[in-house]
């Protein structure tokens, strides 16, 4: 272990020697504890991290200044759409993804590093029930519809597959997710296809560019950004395990939507026929002013402009068809080939630009009392998933309905969106929808038939409340041979009994 004199020389050399100032009232443990951790942070990284993260963040915010001359929407063949697609078109793309996916080339891989703390809780957001009548969590609802498309390809080329699910946690999260995984049985997952991996931390900095003390004997730390992607895929050597598994396609997607199609055949199947190395999946921006990055490009490159990034007149811009210009709005859901990825850990990840987050750290002040800010006081750095995206060779985007793919979960129910009950309620909109296109039929407390309407009430609710188990039906399908003529009881819930049971009798 290195030694005091050794660390301290590391802090001078870095300029951060006041990370030690409260040496002296650590107990050895504590002084050990906080000795590895120095000696982990290279000075010279240290000290350009420190001076990056403060100059970064001094810099004026809002749109930059010449943008506007250089960006330009994606041209027509870059982009596919789910939407407006003909059946035939659709079911090709399908049709190669459950291919791939038969054949293991496929694997998905979670970015989930950060912990609840908007949603009020300290564990991890995967671990979150949004309040369905099932009670699962994000996590579950992920793992079953891995088994559900696993289940889907091999019935479609008769053989038994398997889609690796490739979690990346951080310091915060990567504890508490195994031990709810092991809690769970993994979900009937086989352990041994769930690997769980730890992206680097940075640390804090204020905006003098002095790393920040969170207690006497620790750093202040934060996750680098789901861009830390790269660095965790090197550091872990999960390319070699991919390649040591015969994957080729990895589909990237971050925890709170839950909506996620997991290994989406329709997404796969688009971009392996198209060649792609590289893909996002899109929504239409709602209104000019969302606060939703653009896919786009910036001098004929391939990019996700942030929100903050373009000025409002460009936000507004119309094309011909009288819809806004630039409206294929960043959904963090990707396609990578393992190859690209290959390239990008060994090439061009140091490339890749840091963003600033000013955050409320809490931390020890002078005297050592611990201060929870009411206030931003602090610079965290991190690295964007799709910075990549201007690496690729043959980027591609794919347009899907946000109202079947899209609703994030990111604030407490306080906030008037992205919250446990927006999030709940797309689900159950999802699901309502699906039942009423199987041919099924509802029924009220008393056991009147309810009126057939696709839209929501006035409280944000679909007229029943239906949960369908993504281990029935992944997006939908082969519902007719349990709903079709059904009158359902709301609140109705088709898992895996239930169906059997539906299957067992007449309608």
């Amino acid at each position: 272990m290195a030694s005091e004199q050794d660390v301290r020389a590391q802090l001078q050399r870095a300029g951060q020697e006041h990370l030690l100032r409260f040496w002296d009232d650590l107990a050895p443990e504590a002084r050990a504890a906080l000795l590895a951790e120095l000696a982990s942070l290279e000075p010279d990284a240290l000290r350009e991290h420190c001076q990056r993260a403060s100059a970064a963040c001094a810099l004026a915010p809002g749109p930059l200044r010449d943008l506007e001359a250089r960006l330009q929407p994606l041209p027509p063949e870059r982009v596919g759409s789910a939407i407006r697609c003909d059946q035939e078109t659709r079911l090709r793309w399908e049709e190669e993804g459950f291919r791939q996916i038969a054949l293991n080339k496929v694997a998905v891989l979670l970015l989930a590093g950060g912990q609840g703390t908007r949603l009020g809780v300290t564990y991890p957001k995967g671990m979150y029930q949004v309040g369905l009548p099932s009670q699962k969590t994000l996590y579950q609802l992920q793992a079953e519809r891995i088994r559900r498309v696993e289940q889907l390809a091999g019935q479609r080329l008769g053989t038994h597959c398997t889609v690796p699910w490739y979690i990346m946690t951080s310091e915060f999260t990567l504890g508490p997710t195994i031990k709810f995984f092991k809690e769970n049985g993994f979900f009937h997952l086989d352990p041994a296809n769930v690997v769980l991996f730890e992206q680097r931390m940075l640390p804090a900095v204020t905006f003098e560019g002095k790393a920040i003390l969170e207690r006497k004997d620790k750093v202040a730390m934060a996750p680098d950004g789901n861009g830390g992607l790269y660095c965790a895929l090197a550091d872990h050597q999960i390319l070699e395990d991919m390649k040591r598994r015969g994957v080729e396609f990895v589909h990237v997607y971050c925890v709170d939507n839950i909506l996620v199609r997991l290994a989406d055949p329709a997404f796969i199947g688009f971009c392996v026929l198209r060649g792609a190395d590289c893909g996002a999946k899109v929504v239409e921006k709602a209104y000019p002013e969302e606060p939703v990055g653009v896919v786009c490009q910036v001098d004929g490159v391939p990019q996700v402009v942030e929100y903050s990034e373009i000025s409002p007149e460009t936000a507004g811009l119309r094309g011909p068809d009288g819809g806004l210009l630039y409206n294929t709005g960043n959904i963090c859901n990707h396609f990578f080939t393992r190859d690209f990825l290959d390239v990008v850990t060994r090439e061009f990840e140091p490339l890749l630009k840091l963003h600033v987050a000013v955050k409320k750290v809490p931390h020890v002040d002078e005297e050592g009392n611990l201060v929870k800010p009411l206030r931003p006081n602090g610079i965290k750095m991190e690295k964007f998933v799709f910075d990549v995206f201007q690496f690729a060779k043959n980027f591609v985007a794919f347009e899907v309905s946000r109202e079947e793919e899209f609703s994030p979960l990111k604030n407490a129910d306080t906030a008037s969106k992205d919250n446990p009950s927006t999030s709940r309620r797309a689900l159950l909109a999802q699901h309502y929808r699906w039942a009423l296109q199987a041919g099924a039929h509802f029924l009220d407390a008393h056991g009147v038939q309810l009126p057939q309407q696709s839209g929501l009430l006035p409280n944000g609710d679909p007229p029943a409340i239906c949960e369908i188990s993504p281990l029935v039906s992944y997006s939908g399908e082969g519902l007719e041979m349990y709903l079709q003529g059904r009158k359902l009881q709301s609140p109705f819930i088709l898992d895996e009994d239930q169906a059997r049971l539906l299957q067992s009798q007449e309608c």
